[in-house]
């Protein structure tokens, strides 16, 4: 692979020659894995060659074996995630469903939990559209989280999540039950081409509404652009710049396609449009019960917290971890 991109010729394919040059990086990273953990292991056999049964250097050592193992162990898993676009970064949407202010209250704090939990993993966290309910809350918000496997472990959350709860925003204090819709896609490297015809695109501009500093809501920088062959509209509004809405519509879209056309490809499932089910009742993928009780369960692999506030403060990766095992 060396020799090949040492080669004169070697930039006269752009987009062949980006590829080649990403493969190169990832066998990189693989080996640079690989020398990290021989590099841990013989400094841990150093330590007990001279230990000389000195309590506090075999528990000096017993640390390191821990730390070494759990490292492992998230390395084992991430080469689990084989999927085309496992390791590409990836478009979150988040809408409220049945529950009116109460499931836009809900889809905020889905929000937040998405965000703590890319911080907790130190991957990039950037909000790209969002709509503010109408008294509380958020009625969609989409944004994009950046790192190795990011789209490979965020796909364990698509699906519709159900909230029960005394209600804030009820006198009376009744318990509610809230909806919201979680929708997952990979972000679509620019040199993998996806055919999009001007033609079939209708682009709107307007002006922006709800939070956004000054200038965001003076001027048309507001974008939405709807596919006419599918029926995807995607709006963008958060950037001042029309120009910096319209690109990332853009990525956005093609993400969508993208994902349209995998969904194709496999017999089992159905296209990802008439895949989506109602927000509502029967089609949730997980319970998070906060009254009478406290618990947090995952339907679709039987897997129950109840550390409810860790897991809604970003704490979820032992339940991606399981849908995801049971899914390879």
């Amino acid at each position: 692979m060396d020799k090949r991109i040492n080669d004169p010729g070697f930039w006269d394919d752009p987009n062949q020659a980006r590829l080649i040059t990403k493969k190169r990086s990832d066998l990189d990273k693989i080996i640079e894995i690989y020398q990290r953990f021989d590099r841990e292991l013989n400094d841990i056999l150093e330590l007990v060659e001279l230990s000389e049964d000195d309590q506090d250097m075999l528990d000096d050592m017993e640390k390191s074996l821990d730390k070494t193992e759990e490292s492992f162990e998230k390395y084992e898993f991430e080469t689990m995630l084989g999927g085309q676009y496992d390791r590409s970064n990836a478009l979150m949407m988040v809408h409220s469903g049945a529950g009116g202010t109460e499931s836009q209250d809900w889809t905020q704090m889905l929000f937040r939990m998405y965000k703590r939990w890319a911080e907790r993993r130190n991957f990039k966290f950037e909000l790209l559209d969002i709509l503010p309910g109408d008294e509380a809350g958020i009625k969609s918000v989409t944004f994009q989280i950046s790192g190795d496997y990011a789209y490979g472990y965020c796909r364990a959350e698509g699906g519709v999540h159900r909230l029960v709860r005394i209600s804030p925003f009820d006198a009376n204090s009744r318990r509610h039950t809230s909806f919201a819709s979680v929708f997952v896609y990979p972000e679509i490297d620019d040199d993998i081409e996806v055919e999009i015809n001007p033609s079939d695109l209708k682009i709107d501009v307007y002006r922006s509404s709800g939070p956004g500093g000054q200038g965001v809501n003076t001027t048309d920088s507001a974008v939405r652009i709807t596919h006419l062959p599918s029926g995807i509209v995607i709006t963008c509004q958060n950037e001042r710049s029309q120009l910096r809405n319209r690109e990332i519509a853009m990525r956005i879209l093609k993400a969508r396609l993208v994902d349209i056309a995998m969904e194709e490809k496999e017999e089992e499932r159905r296209k990802v449009e008439s895949e989506k089910k109602d927000i509502a009742w029967g089609s949730q993928i997980r319970s998070y019960v906060l009254h009478p009780y406290q618990m947090i369960k995952d339907h679709r692999t039987e897997m129950e917290t109840g550390k409810v506030e860790e897991f809604l403060d970003g704490n979820i990766d032992s339940f991606m971890e399981a849908f995801l095992r049971s899914q390879s």
